[in-house]
């Protein structure tokens, strides 16, 4: 599934993991210039301020 960032960028959502060290659930992602990224599930889907108004981080696209 790819998903758009609020700043723009569209991304690829590979899979979803557990980080060995305290297993949190972690997303991993894929930018468009193929560089993999991974950040807490929680923080991939929460909602953010931005210019007063709250959004989310990533938004499905497909």
């Amino acid at each position: 599934m790819r998903y758009r960032h609020y700043k723009g960028g569209i991304y690829e959502l590979v899979c979803e993991a557990t980080m060995e060290a305290d297993l949190t659930p972690l997303v991993v992602y894929r930018a468009a210039d193929g560089s993999i990224w991974c950040r807490p599930r929680s923080v991939f889907f929460e909602q953010i301020e931005v210019d007063g108004q709250l959004v989310q981080r990533f938004v499905p696209i497909d």
